[in-house]
């Protein structure tokens, strides 16, 4: 059956609000590779580094939070993968 739409749900519009980056907003905050605690906002639970459009960095910021990402990864502060279960 095909789904009817009532005549309030066409006239609304859907505000969806900006993503601020959060380094611009705060000058003090700096990205560090030794800052676990602040590197692990932005990569996922398997590892993976959030992108932009879903954290909301700027480019600029972005790239240096990736760069600071596998640096701490290298030196083994950040893992490459998540946690294996091994059930």
């Amino acid at each position: 059956m095909a789904a009817y739409r009532t005549k309030n749900s066409k006239d609304r519009k859907v505000y969806h609000r900006r993503k601020v980056c959060r380094f611009c907003a705060d000058a003090s905050l700096v990205i560090n590779y030794k800052d676990q605690k602040m590197l692990k906002y932005f990569i996922t639970e398997r590892g993976k580094i959030i992108p932009r459009r879903i954290s909301g960095t700027c480019a600029k910021h972005q790239r240096l939070l990736t760069h600071a990402i596998k640096r701490a990864r290298t030196i083994a502060l950040l893992p490459f993968v998540g946690t294996l279960d091994a059930s």
